[in-house]
């Protein structure tokens, strides 16, 4: 039974993972780390984990060895790449949740996220874990760069017409709703409940940091200099993640066909969902869940196809992906611990 180390657990993102890692068959969580929660127990931090015993500690490099073979960060952006090269060098395997190795470029990253890579070198050795994607890269990977929730929705609802080719235009424009824990748990002026509620705004239009993972991923579809026009905005719930993304397509293109793609495209897929004609996703359909739902028409008089990929951006789109990366990465049954049905309200 591999031993788990979560580094970053008391996150939003962390404390799913850590839901989902206590309710798995075969793992055990043996270390959860927070700077910030330190000598807290996990089931006063968060009651509804009142079966976990656990208690946090600081993210010690010698600990976690010590006590766990696997280890998912949880973490932010440059805390991964301080910690990920001594965990591997310790022969631990890294399920990275941040953005610190997802992008193949660290000139990219640098000019992007605004510091330099100090881990570069393990950019070529980090595995980009959208399993319904390229899943075979993950078997036996040591070093797995998870998506973000916005990448992981987009992708997802692009990649099956960009890989049959009846996209003719390089031109994607993406537009996208989160629920606020998208944001992480700490408190900002734009995230602050009077702020949200009863509000949707648009923000880092033109500038959000998912935007070159996002054209990375296309790229590597097969859409040869995709130029991406991404609009996040940020609605008043909790959480859930709703992609749609626009694609031009040749004259005459059906929406039965591209139905017909889209279904062969995930056939067999235990997380992927494509609904009939008629009917799109919704974000409450995927609530908790690490589902993926795609809804799709084809826009004839504009000669475009739209289509919407709901997911939970704390499950499919952190957490949840994490634990299916682990899962394969282990040679574990993909499913495992991930598919208990989501709440119906």
């Amino acid at each position: 039974m591999p031993n788990v180390a979560i580094v970053g657990a008391a996150g939003y993102a962390g404390v799913e993972l850590t839901r989902l890692v206590l309710g798995h068959p075969t793992l055990e969580l043996t270390v959860v780390t927070s700077a910030q929660d330190a000598g807290k127990r996990v089931s006063d931090l968060y009651p509804a984990l009142a079966g976990c015993e656990l208690t946090y500690t600081t993210p010690d490099v010698g600990a976690i060895v010590g006590a766990a073979e696997i280890a998912f960060l949880a973490v932010p952006h440059t805390a991964a790449m301080a910690i990920a090269p001594a965990l591997l060098d310790a022969g631990l395997t890294v399920i990275d949740a941040s953005a610190d190795f997802r992008l193949r470029d660290a000139e990219l990253y640098a000019a992007w996220y605004g510091v330099q890579h100090s881990a570069a070198g393990l950019i070529d050795d980090a595995v980009y874990g959208l399993p319904e994607l390229w899943r075979s890269h993950l078997q036996g990977a040591r070093l797995v760069a998870c998506p973000g929730c916005y990448p992981t929705a987009t992708l997802l609802a692009a990649a099956p017409a960009v890989e049959a080719g009846i996209v003719t235009s390089d031109r994607v424009i993406v537009d996208a709703k989160s629920g606020v824990s998208g944001a992480g748990r700490s408190v900002s002026a734009g995230t602050h409940f009077v702020a949200v509620n009863e509000s949707v705004t648009a923000y880092k239009v033109a500038a959000h940091r998912h935007t070159p993972e996002i054209a990375q991923g296309l790229s590597i579809l097969g859409l040869a200099h995709p130029r991406v026009t991404f609009a996040p905005h940020l609605v008043p719930m909790t959480r859930g993640l709703l992609s749609t993304v626009y694609l031009e397509v040749q004259a005459g293109t059906d929406s039965t066909e591209v139905l017909a793609l889209y279904r062969a495209r995930y056939a067999g897929e235990p997380f992927v969902t494509v609904h009939d004609l008629g009917r799109m996703p919704s974000t409450a359909e995927v609530r908790g869940s690490n589902r993926a739902h795609i809804g799709l028409v084809v826009d004839e008089a504009a000669g475009t196809l739209v289509v919407t990929c709901a997911i939970d951006n704390l499950v499919k789109g952190t957490s949840g992906q994490a634990l299916q990366c682990a899962n394969i990465v282990l040679g574990l049954a993909e499913t495992s611990g991930l598919m208990t049905p989501a709440p119906i309200l």
